[in-house]
Formats: structure tokens, C-alpha cells, sequence
């Protein structure tokens, strides 16, 4: 029964269309209370360097990267770091990184970039996905585990914030429950503009965009979380609730690692009903 409400829970975080959740429901039951399989061998490093982890403990958590794609959007290592560091103060608990990259060279460059000082396993024959089968989707490629391995919940903690929140309930031993999820009051929001073309630019130069957000509903609109695909995308905006016919501008900066044609998302968590909102940028850094 415990495993069956965290199902219902963690259905619960995603708001999307009818078919979409019903792809999700699926995936969420097929994955509960599996157990994953470890390769028999795994070489964990820190920062390059070979290092002995013993990971036994109550619960742990493991991530999975893919080669597909953009490894640091998809990496975001400074948001893991600040989750670790928040699972510690609660105990002594495990986060397995298993790597596999399409460079191994642009990988321990991200590592070393971002001061990534924890163990990470590089699985270049993707020995961990090929004994698993993981979803393709990035937002259900990291898993929270009991002490057998088992599945516990599934979602990405670093890119869905109520995922997080259902994380640390768990491992600190909180109830929960589907209902908690439908206690926000939530209002209506329209937006002058979903995606904003940056055109072309010289690459070493900042470019700034501002997306607005205008609260047409009768509460007031609460900003929960903002994340970008990108750690080369930030965001500013005014944590105060916007009250009913108020609004909030979201204050974009794009800064370029190198000359590259780019595509950015950005993800606003907030209390209206189609939430989370996703926003893109784009543009030729030259």
C-alpha cells in the first residue's frame, strides 16, 4: 500500500495531457519497486582520480546521463552539489552518478570545471543502462532506492522541485500522500510570449531577454522554482507573490561557453494549473 501511494504521488507531479499521462502512469508502475542491477565491475573517481565508495546505507540515489545531446545542460552539477549538500545535513546518503559520454574528454573537462568533487562512475560500454533498460526521457532517468535497490519513486530531483520535495519525505521518513499534492490554490497566467529569438551575435557578448508573466486569475501567482536547461542560461526574477492583475518579469541572461548555434529552455514551477511553463530562447552565438 506504501509503494502504491508514492505511485499516486509521484503521478501526481506531472501536469501534462491525457496521453502523456497515461505514457507516464505506465512507465512510473512499470519501474515501481524494480530492482536495479549493477554491473559487476564499476569504477568510481573523483575529480579523475580512482577512489574506493561503499555506498550501504538506508536509502540512495542514482542518475543516469545518456551520450544524447548536451552533456552539461543535462549533467547540471551545480544544482546536484547544493542537493548533496542538503541530503547531508539529513545523514549519510549515497547519489551514484554513472556517466555514459559520447567524450570522455568534454566530460572530465565538466567535471573539473564545475569543481565536481564527487565520485562519479564513467560507464563508456553503458554496461548500467544495457542491464536496466532506463527510459530514454532525461526527467525519468535518476531513481530513489531502498537499501535492496529497489524503486522507490523515479523523477529528476534537479529538474522537477515537487520531485525533490517527494525525495526528502521519503528519506526522512514523512508521510505522503496524494491529497498534499492538490492543496495549492492555483490561478490563471497568460505570457506575452512563450520562445524569444536572440538572432546573431558575437559570442563573448551577453544577450539578455524578458519574458512576462501577468496574473489574470483571482489568487495570488507564487513563483516555486525556475530551472534552465543550461547552466550558460540564468534567471532573475522577484520571489514576492504576484497578486491578481499584477506582474512578474523574468529577466533571461544567455552567456555563451563558445560560438554555437543554441536552443534553451527554461522551466517556471508555479501555482497555475498547466504549470510547470516552458519557455525557450534561441538564437547563433558567432
Amino acid at each position: 500500500m506504501k509503494r502504491f501511494v508514492f505511485i499516486l504521488f509521484i503521478f501526481s507531479l506531472f501536469s501534462c495531457k491525457e496521453t502523456k499521462k497515461e505514457n507516464i502512469s505506465h512507465l512510473v508502475k512499470e519501474w515501481n519497486n524494480k530492482k536495479i542491477v549493477y554491473p559487476d565491475i564499476m569504477h568510481f573517481t573523483v575529480l579523475g582520480a580512482d577512489t574506493n565508495f561503499l555506498f550501504k546505507s538506508e536509502y540512495r540515489i542514482i542518475t543516469y546521463v545518456d551520450s544524447a545531446g548536451c552533456t552539461s545542460c543535462k549533467l547540471k552539477l551545480e544544482w546536484w552539489k547544493k542537493f548533496i549538500s542538503q541530503l547531508d545535513t539529513i545523514g549519510n546518503l549515497p547519489v551514484l552518478f554513472f556517466l555514459h559520454p559520447k567524450n570522455r574528454k568534454e566530460l572530465n573537462y565538466i567535471l573539473k570545471r564545475d569543481n565536481f568533487n564527487y565520485p562519479v562512475c564513467i560507464d563508456e560500454n553503458d554496461s548500467l543502462n544495457k542491464l536496466n533498460h532506463f527510459p530514454s526521457d532525461l526527467m525519468f532517468q535518476t531513481f530513489l532506492l531502498d537499501k535492496d535497490n529497489r524503486v522507490l519513486a523515479i523523477g529528476n530531483p534537479i529538474h522537477n522541485p515537487k520531485v525533490k520535495e517527494l525525495y526528502l519525505k521519503i528519506i526522512q521518513g514523512e508521510k505522503v500522500e496524494k491529497d498534499k499534492g492538490t492543496e495549492v490554490i492555483n490561478t490563471k497566467v497568460t505570457i506575452d510570449k512563450t520562445s524569444i529569438s536572440l538572432g546573431r551575435f558575437n559570442w563573448q557578448k551577453e544577450q539578455k531577454a524578458t519574458f512576462t508573466l501577468k496574473n489574470t486569475g483571482n489568487r495570488p501567482l507564487a513563483v516555486q522554482d525556475v530551472n534552465t536547461s543550461c547552466g550558460c542560461t540564468s534567471v532573475s526574477y522577484s520571489k514576492e507573490p504576484v497578486q491578481p492583475g499584477g506582474e512578474l518579469k523574468l529577466e533571461v541572461t544567455y552567456t555563451a561557453e563558445h560560438p554555437e548555434h543554441f536552443n534553451k529552455t527554461i522551466t517556471v514551477y508555479c501555482n497555475m494549473e498547466s504549470s510547470p511553463l516552458v519557455l525557450k530562447i534561441m538564437g547563433d552565438a558567432e
